[in-house]
């Protein structure tokens, strides 16, 4: 296949269906989780769902960088803006996740706080090279797919001698999250689901390659199988862990092989590990705090480092009682399951970060579930 069309062709969606029936045992249940949000977004808007056998569950995951962001760490970020008067840059769906007292950084931003919306950590570099006599600060996140132009934003902001630029380093990684989700007595506590195998990330993977995810298979006999975004990819990824679990094997296996190998990308871990060191902890929503799950700079750059160079110190704030996200992220309970989904809470008003980003289950639910009666890949 050489166009995206051909991934989203309905003839072989339908093919690859009937074959995942006459492949799936009737007698058993399959419980696989979609880590990555894009995942899910394409399960939501493509119908992937209706395709599937009755007895295979997508489990959503805590893939979504937007998502996994708790109330705390978007503080920071107004407290950089409005107390200490510096410009913050961010992604754009950054802008509209839900922090304490009511505010978010678009809200901050209409309180006078200088917030604005980039499209690269490159962009929050020359937005300092234009501004030096303010202080410019990247509110970096995200998973291993865009730490390193955060690094590389470091890197040439140490190279320049760019004084008046830092980067506030909520960057988090996905193999940790993924222990935690298997192993952890707290995730137990909140509520887990039994999970039979991983779609593993995409974008993910092309950086750090598929050799991380051989522990999971190896220690905790749970297959992945890394897929890319499109429908079809994720309908083979599926029938891929379906004859992995009848076989009883728990193996990696890379079906987005025209991007994804089992090194990635050994220039961009390079300077990854140059410019960033292990968090001994990290709070994720949802997941609570997951032990070296995250990433800070290293001490001889903490003059990029923006939450030591402004001494900000972190506080920890529940989510708001009626929100269902924590839950959602650890594929517990599914977006409908929330009493103020699609009412109180919507794309337009968002109550948690699961309604904000395209890639949190809520907001792909809202903008395609509606619709479950129509099989999309079907028609397309």
């Amino acid at each position: 296949m050489k166009y995206i069309d051909e991934f989203r062709d309905g003839a072989v969606a339908q093919k690859i269906a009937e074959r995942l029936r006459q492949e799936v045992r009737p007698n058993r249940s399959y419980s696989f989780m979609e880590f990555c949000g894009g995942h899910t977004h394409a399960i939501s808007r493509y119908g992937v769902g209706e395709l599937l056998p009755t007895n295979v569950r997508m489990v959503h995951g805590p893939g979504c960088p937007v998502c996994v962001l708790p109330i705390g760490r978007i503080d920071l970020a107004i407290q950089l803006a409005l107390e200490h008067g510096a410009i913050v840059c961010t992604y754009g769906d950054t802008m509209r996740v839900p922090a304490s007292d009511g505010l978010s950084l678009v809200r901050a931003k209409a309180r006078g706080g200088d917030i604005r919306m980039v499209y690269s950590a490159a962009d929050a570099l020359h937005i300092a090279r234009q501004n030096p006599l303010r202080e410019v600060v990247f509110f970096a996140i995200g998973f291993e797919t865009t730490t390193p132009p955060t690094a590389l934003a470091i890197r040439d902001a140490q190279r320049e001698g760019l004084g008046n630029f830092s980067v506030l380093c909520c960057h988090v990684l996905t193999p940790s999250a993924i222990t935690h989700i298997l192993e952890s007595p707290e995730v137990r506590q909140l509520g887990t689901v039994p999970i039979d195998g991983f779609v593993g990330p995409a974008h993910v993977s092309i950086v750090i390659g598929s050799g991380p995810y051989e522990h999971f298979a190896h220690e905790y006999r749970k297959p992945v199988v890394i897929a890319g975004f499109e429908p079809l990819d994720v309908m083979q990824a599926v029938l891929m862990l379906v004859r992995q679990v009848n076989e009883g094997r728990a193996e990696v296996e890379n079906e987005f092989t025209r991007a994804v190998d089992r090194d990635g990308n050994l220039n961009a871990q390079t300077l990854v590990s140059e410019i960033f060191e292990l968090r001994p902890s990290f709070e994720w929503r949802g997941l609570g705090e997951v032990p070296y799950s995250a990433l800070k700079i290293r001490p001889g750059l903490v003059a990029f480092d923006a939450e030591r160079r402004f001494r900000l110190r972190y506080q920890p704030v529940p989510d708001n009682k009626a929100c269902e996200c924590g839950a959602i992220l650890r594929g517990v309970k599914k977006p409908t399951d929330c009493k103020i989904f699609g009412t109180v809470c919507t794309p337009e008003n968002p109550v948690g970060s699961c309604m904000v980003s395209s890639e949190g289950a809520c907001a792909a639910h809202y903008s395609y579930g509606r619709f479950k009666d129509i099989a999309i890949v079907a028609a397309a």
